[in-house]
């Protein structure tokens, strides 16, 4: 009895959130022999609806692209931003197998991004109806550059130098942000199309649903393990999708335009 209670322990200690979305490296054990379990330990409703919820705002923005034939009011740098997100936090796919599902929402999320990047940069008449004068905030400087120091400074506080440790935490600081230049698209255009707004708020709802995730996993799996860093990055990145939600829902209310204000 006492084998099996304290190998139970030992092994829901590493139930941690490694799902596609949010992958802290489950290194750290109370028992250095216990084997890693799958990612994000049991799948419940909030964790499905929202990898959903990311998987929908992206086939929205490529149905938005294509019906358009414009990226007017999208954001290049927010695209290249997630790319860069997903490139860093995922590189375990290359190392370790969890499950098909979430191997194949690692993959979707890299490819569509890609995708997404290629029709805008290089691809006419999206590359010809993009407008970078829009689309100016200074991403490299106020995005990857803050993110990647508090990322050296976080790890070096834990003292934990693994490269794939620092790199996965500097994806988690950076999604945060990665939103930002598509807000300041939208803010600037004002008046939101149908689509783009439909994708915003579906990318939105999916970190919402993440947030409910962690409080669900946190009450009903046992000896769950906190991430502070992805609560706090996760708060952040919610609240910074507050205005536009509320904009959001008065005019799906009332039946018009999906207006900002200045």
């Amino acid at each position: 009895h006492a084998y099996h209670q304290g190998r139970r322990h030992s092994t829901a200690a590493l139930a941690l959130d490694n799902s596609a979305d949010n992958a802290p490296r489950g290194k750290v054990s109370h028992d250095p022999s216990a084997a890693r379990l799958p990612p994000g330990g049991a799948m419940n409703v909030f964790r499905f609806l929202g990898d959903m919820s990311h998987v929908v705002s992206i086939v929205i923005l490529i149905l938005r692209l294509r019906v358009s034939k414009s990226a007017v009011g999208i954001s290049l740098k927010t695209q290249e931003l997630f790319l860069l997100v997903f490139i860093t936090r995922y590189l375990d796919l290359f190392t370790t197998f969890y499950s098909v599902y979430n191997s194949v929402m690692k993959v979707a999320y890299i490819s569509s991004t890609t995708y997404i990047i290629y029709m805008i940069r290089f691809k006419e008449p999206y590359r010809s109806k993009y407008d970078k004068t829009q689309d100016s905030f200074l991403h490299l400087q106020f995005a990857v550059a803050p993110s990647a120091a508090l990322a050296l400074v976080t790890c070096l506080f834990k003292a934990r130098f693994d490269p794939i440790e620092i790199l996965w935490t500097f994806s988690i600081f950076l999604e945060a942000l990665a939103i930002v230049p598509q807000l300041f698209v939208l803010q600037r255009y004002r008046e939101v199309e149908n689509l783009t707004g439909h994708y915003v708020f579906f990318l939105g709802a999916y970190r919402g649903l993440y947030i409910l995730n962690w409080i669900y996993r946190s009450y009903y799996e046992p000896f769950y393990r906190h991430q502070k860093l992805v609560y706090v990055c996760g708060a952040v990145q919610t609240a910074l999708y507050v205005d536009f939600f509320y904009y959001y829902v008065i005019s799906k209310y009332y039946g018009g335009k999906l207006t900002l204000p200045t």
